[in-house]
């Protein structure tokens, strides 16, 4: 009978570690089965109670890493994702891409009036003539969830704007609803308020295989934070010039020239981006 481990997850609770979970995942990033059992041999002597989940991470993505750079890529998503902060910005340009990708016109950072204070939207997405309001909780620490006094806070001021908006007759689109998009979790009283106002949540994993990583990886919208072949700080000068997303490469080698990487360097970028996102 296989031992028994537990691990620390990243909100400190103590969790069964399971090497079907770890599989899953390695498979969900597009790893072949040969390189999963590879990795799974490599882990399954170093695994002790205690362990952080965090650690099993940095293990299996170094082996991935050395196999197959672009599964890689797609494997480090939950964090990459952490890694676009410190803040909400690139976030914010990637849900705005995301809903641009399924249909919508979007604009990211909106001042807009409400009935009775004014309002920042953090992306204002509209189609078939009606328009919604999309608040982003970025969070840099995996620990964080957003509780039932998120939604209650964004559906008050989506309220008041709707309010306003709805009842000006200069405009010619409608108000429709509220969005609240985190790249962690909402706890079940968050979900359950949300339903009952009819606030639509996406979140990591939520709605259920339709939440932010399912979108991501359809849609391969994947942040430049998720490529192998640029390190922390190239990564971040590429977000301090507005290059969020891994497809904008494409178009930004001069934007890599500004940040110093050789012409070779550039080549390995795009070879990577055009693997990652089938281009």
């Amino acid at each position: 009978m296989e031992k028994q481990i537990y691990i620390k997850k990243s909100n400190d609770e103590m969790e069964l570690f399971s090497f079907e979970k770890l599989k899953n995942s390695l498979q969900s990033a597009g790893a072949s089965k040969g390189v999963i059992e590879t990795i799974i041999h490599g882990i399954q002597p170093v695994i002790y109670d205690g362990m952080s989940s965090n650690e099993i991470y940095k293990k299996a993505f170094a082996l991935l890493k050395k196999h197959n750079k672009v599964c890689a890529s797609r494997y480090s998503l939950k964090r990459a994702i952490f890694d676009l902060g410190p803040t909400g910005y690139p976030f914010e340009r990637l849900v705005g891409a995301l809903l641009k990708e399924k249909g919508y016109k979007t604009k990211v950072s909106v001042i807009l009036n409400g009935e009775c204070v004014t309002h920042e939207i953090d992306v204002l997405a509209e189609k078939d003539g009606d328009l919604y309001a999309v608040e982003c909780k970025f969070h840099s620490d995996a620990k964080a969830t957003s509780n039932v006094k998120v939604p209650l806070y964004i559906n008050s001021r989506f309220l008041d704007i709707q309010k306003q908006w709805n009842t000006n007759s200069e405009n010619n689109t409608h108000i429709k609803q509220g969005w609240l998009v985190t790249n962690t979790r909402f706890t079940e009283d968050a979900v359950n308020y949300a339903k009952c106002v009819g606030l639509t949540l996406l979140s990591w994993n939520y709605p259920k295989n339709n939440g932010l990583k399912a979108n991501i990886d359809t849609l391969a919208l994947y942040p430049v934070t998720t490529l192998t072949t640029l390190n922390k700080r190239e990564k971040h000068q590429l977000i301090e010039n507005d290059v969020v997303l891994v497809k904008e490469l494409i178009l930004a080698k001069g934007k890599m020239k500004n940040i110093g990487l050789s012409d070779l360097r550039i080549q390995r970028v795009l070879d990577e981006v055009r693997q990652l996102c089938i281009i």
